[in-house]
């Protein structure tokens, strides 16, 4: 509607509730080809159609390969899969259970087994020992077989760069025209006066399109071509912000008790306690942490995969909460007394999600595939939780150096920010 500008008056209301059976909203058949089927992507019906007929494809994994159609949040399969059955009739292919991707039968839990058992130690020996179909790997199980490797050999993996997404191998968000943002560290969303003067500096210099408070309570600079990111964090000299990749991101927090009238606790100091102690490791997907003063909770904490929010007596603990998409409100897990409680129990549920989760699944699908009840009973177990806070503790130490001063004092690995100049 909003593309073709047309008027809301030659719409028909319909109610948001219906009973099984009854018919919803607008058929495939219905929709015209420049409809937006994946929103992530910007594909509409029209591209998925097209590719369906001059590529022969039979099934939602064929589209998503060809056309890039639910190659992100992958809420949209279940519309590219009526489009396939609209288009195809009997011809069309529903997905069947496999593995983790089409190279593999091999299941996430299976893989792992395999990879402590024989002691694999690289995608590649995974690939051959395990008998995939294409030893290469595909996009879609290099990133994750990159993961495990690093979950289960936190030392002894060398992490294979190549295999990991734009934003984790250039360590800053990647932007519809192909430049970059770089986000500094702002622990706790806290920062001063020489900070502010040297963020506005560099922007100047470099001419910095735009200059924006991000949704996790940073600045962030946006529309740094490629070239120019090591020159940036140089002139910058701040740490990296985990703004990007699938890992713990920053934390949010209100400014609690030291100013609000309404806070109970020291939230500005926690968060950046809980940032500090769990900074750039690897998750399974991105891991958002807020933590709210009182109960108005500003920082949206029940949205957070671990969300903290101040009361009199302590800290309640919310988990599996996730924005996006499809909005998960986070279960309420426990009330503790103290920081360190907090912040162990942070840790135990990171390393229980790092250990058991699919690569590129939320927390919130996760509890929801081992249960809730299953999750708390492992985390509020004080013998388990001592034994997962100290491995991810363990985990912490493999990833200790700051990306951008590694990057900085790595010649070797600065090449791939050169860009080649053809002359024509």
């Amino acid at each position: 509607m909003m593309k073709k500008e047309a008027l809301i008056e030659d719409y028909t209301r319909v109610s948001l509730l219906h009973k099984d059976g009854e018919a919803i909203g607008v058929s495939i058949a219905d929709m015209s080809d420049d409809e937006t089927i994946c929103g992530c992507n910007g594909i509409e019906k029209g591209v998925i159609t097209n590719a369906i007929h001059a590529e022969g494809l039979t099934s939602i994994d064929e589209v998503t390969k060809v056309t890039k159609a639910g190659n992100s949040c992958g809420k949209c399969k279940g519309l590219i899969g009526q489009i396939l059955e609209h288009t195809l009739g009997e011809d069309f292919v529903a997905n069947k259970s496999t593995g983790i991707c089409d190279c593999t039968d091999l299941t996430r839990d299976q893989i792992v087994t395999q990879i402590r058992a024989k002691g694999l130690k690289t995608s590649e020996s995974v690939r051959q020992q395990l008998n995939f179909k294409d030893k290469h790997g595909c996009p879609k199980c290099r990133p994750a077989l990159n993961y495990y490797l690093n979950m289960v050999y936190p030392f002894e993996h060398e992490d294979e760069i190549e295999s990991r997404f734009a934003n984790e191998r250039y360590h800053a968000n990647i932007q519809k025209d192909g430049t970059f943002s770089v986000i500094p560290q702002m622990r706790g969303g806290v920062t001063d006066a020489a900070q502010l003067i040297r963020l506005g500096e560099v922007a100047q210099k470099y001419n910095v399109p735009l200059v924006k408070v991000t949704g996790s309570q940073r600045i962030g600079l946006y529309g740094i071509e490629k070239e120019w990111l090591p020159k940036v964090w140089e002139d910058l000299g701040m740490r990296s912000a985990s703004a990007y990749g699938k890992k713990t991101r920053s934390v949010k927090s209100c400014v609690g008790k030291a100013f609000c009238r309404f806070g109970t606790q020291n939230t500005t100091e926690l968060g950046m306690k809980l940032e500090k102690t769990f900074e750039y490791i690897d998750t399974p997907h991105k891991f958002k942490m807020g933590v709210s003063g009182c109960p108005r909770s500003c920082v949206e904490s029940g949205v957070k995969d671990f969300g903290v929010i101040g009361v009199e007596n302590g800290f309640q603990i919310y988990i599996g909460g996730n924005g996006g998409t499809e909005v998960s409100i986070g279960q309420h897990l426990t009330t503790v007394e103290t920081e360190e409680e907090v912040i162990r129990l942070c840790g135990a549920l990171m390393q229980y999600y790092r250990e058991t989760g699919i690569y590129a699944e939320r927390t919130a699908p996760w509890i929801n595939r081992l249960g809730f009840d299953n999750v708390k009973d492992v985390l509020l177990n004080p013998s388990r939780q001592d034994e997962l806070f100290n491995r991810i503790m363990e985990a912490k130490q493999a990833v200790e150096q700051e990306p951008w001063s590694h990057i900085l004092n790595d010649q070797s690995v600065k090449r791939i920010f050169e860009v080649e100049e053809v002359n024509v």
